[in-house]
Formats: structure tokens, sequence, C-alpha cells
């Protein structure tokens, strides 16, 4: 292994944190717990960082290719590394971090598997989906939960657009946050 190969390690592992900080970024939008209704806690925030995931995870699994996967599988390293790190700063200790860690790599396989299915069954069931995880925490409006629904539906449009290219750089763009007439 050369310097190169040494230095190009480094730049692409850059850029696997700029994606995921593309991620965290969009779900800390206030959009989403203002107009949206998600609960602005722990769980609401690891929910729509999760969602968002799921998006360029959805994405790079569609381009069938090794790049892909291989891709998905750090920024999924990437994602939960995190959450350790959160979990720790949070006061966990550290006998009970691999335990949290471990339930919430189960909740985002199951919120996965429920956005797949919600997606592939139309809109009542997309919004059933997301009443049971992103919105796990509270009454959801319909309305809130009509307006995310359609987001994710939407999102997964524009994801097409998405390269492996870009994504292997870091550079990545989603759609605004939606706004509820009634926050509007």
């Amino acid at each position: 292994m050369g310097l190169f190969d040494l230095f190009r390690r480094r730049q692409d592992r850059e850029a696997d944190y700029r994606l995921y900080g593309c991620i965290v970024d969009q779900a800390r939008m206030p959009a989403f717990y203002n107009d949206c209704g998600v609960p602005d806690t722990v769980a609401g925030r690891f929910d729509l960082i999760g969602l968002h995931a799921y998006l360029v995870m959805r994405c790079l699994k569609e381009m069938d290719s090794q790049r892909g996967a291989d891709l998905s599988q750090r920024l999924f390293d990437i994602m939960f590394t995190d959450m350790d790190r959160n979990l720790r700063e949070m006061g966990v200790g550290d006998l009970g971090v691999g335990k949290k860690v471990k339930e919430l790599v189960k909740a985002f396989y199951g919120r996965v598997k429920a956005y797949d299915e919600g997606l592939a069954g139309g809109t009542e069931n997309l919004e059933d989906a997301l009443r049971r995880n992103l919105f796990i925490e509270t009454e959801p409006r319909d309305g809130d939960v009509a307006l995310m629904a359609a987001y994710l539906a939407q999102s997964v449009a524009v994801s097409h657009r998405w390269t492996i290219e870009q994504l292997e750089e870091g550079v990545l763009q989603f759609m605004p946050p939606p706004v509820s007439t009634a926050a509007a």
C-alpha cells in the first residue's frame, strides 16, 4: 500500500462522513418537528435520521453495484458508531451501550422493512408504517402523517436522480421538508 492509497482512503472516509452529515443535517431541520409533528425527542430524531439513511441506502441498493453495497455498509457503520457515541454522551453506561445499539439496529431494520412494504402497498400502507414508526411516541394528526408519507414517496422519486459518484463524494441534495398548511 502506497502513500497515494492511504491518501485516497482518507478522502473516501471523509466523503462517507460528509454523506452521513447530509443525512443528519436534513433530519435536524426544524420544519420536521415544528410543521410535521415529528416528536422533538431522542427517539424522534433517531427516526428522522433513520428515515433519511433509509432513503440513501435504498437508492444505493437499487443501483445494484458493489460500489453501492460497499458505500451502504460504510454509511450503516458510521450511523451506528455515531449512535454509540451519542448514547455514551447521554450517560448510558459502557455495559448498556452495546445492548442499546443492538436495539437501535433492530429498530432500524424494522423501519426499513415497514417503509419498503409501505411504499410498495400504497399511500394508506405507507401512512400506517409512518404512524407505527416515525410517530411512535405521539398521536399524530392525519395531516402530518399524510405530509410525511408524501415527502417520503417524493423523496424516493428524487433519489433516482442521485448518482453513485455524487454519493461517494458525499454530495447529496434532499428535498426541502414539507410545510404543513396548518403551519403556513
